[in-house]
């Protein structure tokens, strides 16, 4: 079946605009696609691998959070990026200065993940 859809973007307005490119970009290793500024603003676009849309109800959501977290800590969005060293990467973000919530764990679901407060007020959950 064809789809109509061939990009998810996820636009997220960061008032630490520097510091939100900084960590995704630079530290995350995020590749630029485009910058464009103007009288208007700023912005990025980078490349985040490949997108999906999950969507939760209020029951898996507060699941997730106890697995990762042990309480209920996510608001309606959470970012989840996949990276091949959840340990490494999670410990080169709080040395970049992020928040840590909660350090890796193992899932139900055979991954392991970890959650971070990062920049533009995001909760950032990584996993491998």
């Amino acid at each position: 079946m064809a789809s109509g859809t061939t990009e998810l973007r996820l636009v997220v307005t960061a008032e630490d605009f520097d510091e939100a490119v900084r960590i995704y970009r630079d530290v995350l290793g995020m590749p630029e696609l485009m910058a464009v500024s103007s009288s208007g603003g700023r912005v990025v676009i980078l490349d985040a691998g490949r997108a999906t849309l999950e969507l939760a109800d209020p029951p898996h959501a507060a699941n997730i959070d106890e697995v990762e977290v042990g309480r209920r800590v996510a608001g309606h969005i959470r970012v989840a990026l996949e990276v091949a060293d959840v340990s490494g990467v999670t410990q080169r973000l709080t040395d970049e200065g992020l928040t840590l919530i909660a350090a890796p764990v193992p899932t139900p679901w055979g991954s392991v993940n970890s959650r971070l407060s990062g920049p533009a007020n995001l909760q950032l959950t990584l996993f491998e």
